[in-house]
């Protein structure tokens, strides 16, 4: 394993927090830090990747993007994981739905993921490998979505390695019962059960393809902030 710096992560090992939030925008992460931590520090800038650490609640976390895709998600995952000593990772990020009684600015919280991806066929496993959420995150967040009063569902979404998706494929995950449609979730439970280490995906629906609805830019901030809610309360009521 090489040193830290990695070639993507230019930060010292103690300038990363044990819990890190992952949107999959830097600018998102850069809102989020300036706009929900305090006593925040950046510690990454390479190729744009900005991660910040900071304080929430008293509690030190931070917040980094992740870019699109499982390959991206997996690539900066992976050195948080095995090089930082990052106990944690939460996704958080927009979706769409696939279940009629699941609507916008609802929340998701993935407990597992489905995947049309082969980024699990690196470890050579022998079938097909089910990579799900950690128990007492996903436990957290599902406590404290109740306190927010969000309207939230909790069950198995679909990683895909496809933003276009036709309507037929999305029929067929609708029909085995896939709440939503994302990108990142697998390669990050994925990394996360190689480390031995937790993960958490928490989803705002942004629109529903089936339906042809989507949220206007006003929705989408206040959906947004209430998954950045969820997700920080989630992080700092984890950290020993």
């Amino acid at each position: 394993m090489s040193s830290i710096p990695t070639p993507h992560i230019n930060a010292k090992k103690e300038d990363v927090a044990d819990v890190v939030l992952m949107p999959g925008d830097p600018l998102r992460a850069k809102f989020i830090a300036e706009n929900f931590l305090t006593e925040v520090k950046c510690f990454n800038t390479v190729r744009n990747m900005l991660g910040f650490t900071g304080k929430y609640n008293g509690k030190t976390v931070s917040v980094m993007g992740s870019g699109m895709g499982m390959p991206s998600m997996g690539i900066y995952s992976y050195e948080l994981y095995n090089f930082y000593d990052v106990k944690a990772i939460i996704r958080i990020g927009s979706a769409g739905a696939l279940q009629e009684y699941i609507n916008l600015e609802d929340i998701v919280l993935a407990m597992g993921t489905c995947t049309d991806s082969n980024y699990c066929g690196q470890y050579g496993v022998n079938g097909a490998f089910l990579p799900i959420a950690d128990y007492e995150l996903l436990k957290k967040a599902e406590k404290n979505s109740k306190k927010l009063q969000v309207n939230t569902f909790v069950g198995n979404i679909c990683s895909s390695d496809v933003f276009y998706s036709d309507r037929d494929s999305l029929l067929k995950w609708k029909d085995m019962g896939v709440l939503a449609m994302e990108m990142e979730a697998a390669a990050l439970y994925i990394n996360a059960a190689k480390a031995n280490k937790k993960a958490l995906c928490i989803l705002t629906i942004s629109d529903c393809p089936l339906r042809g609805l989507s949220l206007s830019s006003e929705k989408r901030q206040l959906g947004f902030s209430n998954m950045v809610k969820l997700a920080l309360d989630t992080a700092t009521e984890n950290e020993n």
